[in-house]
């Protein structure tokens, strides 16, 4: 849904709203995210100047909201003045995005980026098919990558960004969030406190997408690999990873192969991961996301990133934040940390994890595409001599 085009007294209950859920500040950059897509110039900004503009260091790729209420937000709210250069295929979100928060220079032109000495961590968040392409660019150039969901959206973009990896001097973060926040490490560490399998269980309710929608396209992977990725990902960082395989994935469908689905997760412990998604109608308060997991005497319920409770035989623990936190902040603060300007104190994600998360969000949608069972197993590095 476009809320820029709704009526007045629509727009000012989401902002009301989202003032509870988010707090103000986040709730005035995602209102100036909305109308950051839609920016147009009659005469585009003249950039300033491109060289020994005071430690700016950062790229990124692709300029849409995320990019600009979530990468560039944190990284100012965190570091201050540390992005050096926007770019997207549209010039004027890179404008806008440049102009904004007060960037070295804007471009249209990934190459820019990529081969700028003064940029040592590109933030990639341009449309899904080219995720891996511009960060196999920047790996190849010695440069650190955080990459948004999905990394990659088939097996050959997979073999040669794994193959880029351990080519290159530069280190590589993935942009799946959710096990980052506070509840996510909470539920981590509830969970990791038990012994035995696990059931682990997801309801999320997402947006209605139009069918026109660029994520639709072939080419971008659709939606589970646009938004089922995140739920893939976090039931497979919260099982065993001594014993996660064999994975077999059960799926079921109805006319839509992304939509209205349901996924049944069988790992190698006798862990039970099942992920509901329905895409019907709209949701005012965003994406609705409930979880519940049950490990040894532990029995977690979890609400849309706010409200928590764990019971362990007759102690429960009740927490409700006072605002969402879906760990964007401590994802972006966390590949920041990659760069030798920021203490290199994170060594980046491992090759194995890159691909093993990829390849269950792929067989995935592999299995709902066919309507059948799909197993899995860990990552062999002799696939990336295939």
């Amino acid at each position: 849904m476009d809320y820029t085009k709704q009526p007045l007294g629509f727009r000012l209950r989401k902002a009301l709203r989202y003032v509870r859920l988010y707090g103000p500040r986040r709730t005035l950059v995602k209102i100036r995210g909305q109308y950051h897509t839609k920016k147009t110039f009659d005469r585009l900004p003249a950039p300033g100047a491109t060289r020994g503009d005071g430690g700016r260091h950062v790229g990124i790729i692709g300029c849409g909201n995320f990019a600009y209420s979530v990468i560039a937000y944190y990284l100012k709210r965190n570091y201050g003045p540390v992005l050096r250069a926007a770019m997207d295929c549209s010039i004027e979100r890179a404008a806008s995005l440049y102009q904004d928060y007060g960037l070295s220079y804007y471009t249209d032109d990934a190459d820019r980026i990529v081969e700028d000495p003064e940029i040592d961590l590109v933030y990639v968040a341009s449309n899904h098919a080219s995720h891996a392409e511009y960060a196999i660019s920047a790996l190849e150039r010695g440069k650190n990558v955080h990459i948004e969901k999905p990394h990659v959206v088939n097996r050959d973009q997979l073999v040669r960004l794994c193959r880029a990896m351990q080519a290159s001097g530069g280190r590589v973060n993935l942009g799946f969030n959710r096990p980052n926040s506070r509840v996510g490490r909470r539920i981590k560490r509830a969970l990791d406190s038990q012994s035995g399998p696990s059931m682990l269980n997801w309801f999320v309710a997402g947006h209605h997408i139009d069918p026109e929608h660029w994520y639709f396209k072939a080419e971008e992977g659709g939606r589970v690999l646009g938004n089922l990725c995140h739920w893939t990902d976090f039931i497979y960082r919260m099982t065993d990873p001594s014993a996660r395989y064999p994975i077999r994935i059960n799926p079921t469908r109805g006319a839509k192969s992304d939509t209205d689905i349901a996924v049944t997760y069988l790992f190698g412990d006798g862990t039970i991961g099942i992920i509901t998604f329905s895409a019907k109608g709209h949701t005012f308060e965003g994406v609705r996301e409930s979880f519940s997991a049950h490990r040894g005497n532990v029995l977690i319920a979890m609400s849309d990133f706010k409200q928590m409770c764990i019971e362990n035989v007759a102690h429960k623990e009740r927490n409700r934040a006072l605002f969402r936190d879906h760990g964007h902040e401590e994802t972006i603060r966390k590949s920041y940390s990659m760069s030798a300007k920021a203490g290199a104190s994170f060594g980046g994600s491992e090759v194995a994890y890159v691909w093993e998360t990829a390849e269950l969000f792929l067989a995935t949608r592999e299995a709902l595409e066919r309507e059948q069972a799909m197993e899995l197993g860990p990552f062999e590095p002799s696939r990336l001599d295939r």
